[in-house]
């Protein structure tokens, strides 16, 4: 395959620099290539993934649509992608999606008990050995005690199971509170999944990091939500996925992994990682670390800034692209309109990230949202 055209950005900032028109084919080559290896990681940490409360379905759903969508996407290739190109894709999907199928087969819940049928087979009816005991067996059937009758009845007896309680912190969360920061522990759960807040201020505590396995942000509204004192350098989240999120302020903290932000619209992100891929969003500003390329696909009006001084990690900058962008949706040879780098000047002060942010005495919500410029609705 032919090397990406698209060179680092030019000095002093701006948009990537375009030396020549990019292949079609050989740029939806490397996005499906970069969706195949995402979906394939996203499979394999379903198992990661609590049940409980129907996550896991969810995340599984969520895999089956971003499948459908991909082969939605070679679909609409075919006017560039050769034929024999295009069997080799729809090869590929069907791995996926048969690998998907197996993963929640053997995930599924089985049953810990097995009822066996008492009736004998008709065989068994003309077999002269069952025959010739018949008369015994009635008569032993005849003389037995209703206790001993009763006993083996007890045994194929199910006993109701315990009843479990599951701790719902995002009910926790929305309850009435006189504190104006909710720090939920999420103690009991194996990751964080925080959905349907508004208007909140919510902060994970440092002892949430051992949910970090996973974690789910979606269907936020008018809410400053801050994950990066949970998710340090050694408990970054393995994946991440923020969903319809509008009007919010969302510290992400550190993934070990990919982050799939959908649905994002006049928002601030704040997020380290290793693979980025956003769809969807519009009007916004997204300061970052990322260590590869950034992919983005039906967005519009996205700026993007390197990680905050607060919240950048030990270690060699130079390897972040955070202003190499890719737009999947953008095969012109012009620079995507799609997309910017966000002027120095119209960066949000350092002040902000480390004194407003985290809540000064006597601040609240609405004094944060305002010192980041995000308008409440």
């Amino acid at each position: 395959m032919t090397p990406d055209v698209i060179q680092p950005v030019a000095a002093g900032g701006g948009l990537p620099i375009v030396t020549k028109m990019q292949d079609p084919k050989e740029k939806f080559y490397r996005h499906f290539q970069v969706e195949v290896t995402s979906l394939q990681d996203q499979i394999d940490r379903l198992s990661t993934i609590a049940a409980v409360g129907g996550e896991r379905k969810d995340a599984a759903d969520s895999i089956l649509a971003a499948i459908s969508r991909l082969s939605s996407e070679v679909a609409d290739a075919s006017d560039f992608v050769p034929s024999y190109d295009q069997r080799n894709y729809a090869q590929a999907i069907k791995t996926l999606t048969d690998k998907l199928n197996v993963t929640t087969a053997k995930l599924a819940p089985r049953s810990r008990f097995q009822f066996k049928s008492r009736i004998q087979p008709s065989s068994a009816k003309s077999d002269p050995r069952v025959l010739s005991n018949s008369n015994d067996t009635a008569t032993s059937q005849a003389t037995r005690t209703p206790a001993a009758s009763t006993a083996s009845e007890v045994q194929d007896t199910i006993a109701p199971l315990p009843p479990t309680t599951v701790r719902n912190y995002n009910d926790e969360m929305a309850q009435p509170s006189t504190s104006h920061i909710r720090k939920p522990s999420f103690s009991t759960a194996r990751d964080i999944a925080i959905y349907g807040q508004t208007d909140l201020h919510i902060l994970l505590p440092a002892t949430a990091s051992h949910a970090t396995s996973s974690g789910r942000l979606t269907d936020i509204s008018g809410c400053v939500v801050d994950m990066s004192r949970a998710t340090g350098s050694t408990a970054p989240f393995a994946n991440l996925a923020l969903k319809n999120i509008e009007r919010s302020l969302v510290l992400a903290g550190n993934v070990d992994g990919p982050v799939h932000i959908t649905g994002i619209r006049n928002s601030i992100l704040v997020v380290s990682a290793r693979q980025v891929r956003i769809h969807e969003c519009h009007n916004v500003d997204v300061y970052f670390y990322c260590g590869s390329r950034p992919i983005i696909e039906d967005c519009s009006h996205m700026r993007f800034a390197p990680l905050p001084r607060s919240f950048e990690s030990p270690g060699d900058d130079s390897k972040n692209q955070w202003d190499q962008v890719d737009d999947f949706k953008w095969l012109k040879a012009e620079a995507s309109p799609n997309w910017s780098v966000l002027p120095v000047d119209e960066r949000l002060e350092e002040r902000i990230w480390s004194d407003v942010v985290p809540g000064e005495p006597g601040k609240g919500l609405k004094d944060i949202l305002q010192a980041v410029k995000i308008a409440r609705g």
